[in-house]
């Protein structure tokens, strides 16, 4: 697990946190307690953390789910997100926000474009129009190295006005596989079926078209590219209930691109792990919200040459993630 080189960069890994000021609770289902006021407190001790590190982060992956739907219900969604963001400040590393499903449970997709979780770093080549209201973007923390942030829920019933192409598209989508009057509860024919819910979504063509020139530029560039979702898209990576609907589309799309070595994600507060085919790491990062009081949940990645080491706390594991 050691590796005495001094690594290109580090950055550090956490996901859903979902904070809200509340008495634990559970999940949709009732069956996972979770910790929401002690998420903060998880919170604090990973930027504690990344901090004391002798090789301080070059920047931090928060994988979405920042605060807890229910805050909205209370009308405390500025609130709880300005109690977290209040602790990510003291961190001295760059934040990268991912959105998912409860930040749109909280906020209108337009009030997060101009709200803090918006980290989009503007990329070199023009914006295209098509992908205008898209949370999608790229960063290289290093040479020959690239993250792409993509935004899960670009089709989706809940981050999606009405009105919106997208969201008639995304309805006729998942009433085509789930005929359940609770669109949260998932149809129960086909396992693989299970992730047509509503608090899962999707990618649109137009930003899988985005993702296919931004990686073939990177294979062009001999770069090692990251990928980074709220929702995982292999299916050995997680529970089938939070795959992406359309996964079936982007992995192929991935495992064409040599520039690919790993694919991160949260959504699955079990977290999960495979390598897939084509020798692509797909990391599902355990969640906060569902860690007991005297754990941890985060991590912190080492970026060499040729791997990834990933060292976990609390419930996340070690992991060497060695490029193909």
């Amino acid at each position: 697990m050691e590796d005495k080189a001094a690594p290109a960069f580090t950055f550090g890994l956490i996901a859903d946190i979902q904070y809200a000021d509340l008495k634990d609770g559970y999940n949709f289902h009732g069956t996972r307690k979770r910790y929401y006021r002690n998420s903060l407190l998880l919170l604090r001790n990973a930027i504690r953390h990344w901090n004391e590190e002798e090789v301080k982060p070059s920047f931090i992956l928060q994988l979405g789910d920042i605060i807890d739907g229910f805050n909205s219900k209370h009308g405390a969604s500025d609130k709880a997100l300005r109690k977290v963001m209040d602790q990510f400040s003291r961190c001295s590393a760059q934040v990268h926000h991912v959105w998912g499903n409860h930040e749109f449970y909280n906020f209108t997709r337009s009030a997060l474009f101009s709200s803090v979780l918006n980290s989009e770093v503007k990329g070199e080549e023009e914006r295209d129009d098509r992908m205008d209201q898209v949370y999608a973007y790229h960063f290289s923390p290093a040479p020959q190295f690239r993250f792409v942030v993509l935004d899960g829920y670009d089709l989706s019933i809940i981050g999606r006005e009405e009105s919106c192409e997208k969201y008639s598209q995304s309805f006729e989508l998942i009433k085509e596989h789930n005929p359940n009057e609770e669109l949260n509860q998932p149809p129960g024919l086909f396992p693989m079926d299970g992730r047509f819910v509503k608090f899962n979504g999707g990618f649109s063509q137009d930003q899988l078209d985005w993702l296919d020139r931004l990686l073939t530029s990177a294979d062009e560039k001999r770069e090692k590219v990251t990928v980074v979702s709220h929702l995982p898209v292999h299916p050995y990576s997680t529970d089938s209930i939070c795959l992406a609907w359309n996964f079936d589309e982007i992995l192929p799309l991935l495992q064409s691109h040599k520039s690919v070595v790993c694919f991160m994600a949260g959504h699955d507060h079990d977290g999960g792990y495979c390598v897939d085919s084509a020798g692509i790491h797909h990391l599902t990062v355990e969640g906060v919200i569902e860690t007991p009081p005297d754990c941890d949940a985060f991590g912190t990645v080492y970026v060499y040459e040729d791997k990834m080491i990933l060292r976990g706390n609390g419930r996340i594991k070690d992991r060497v993630l060695m490029y193909r």
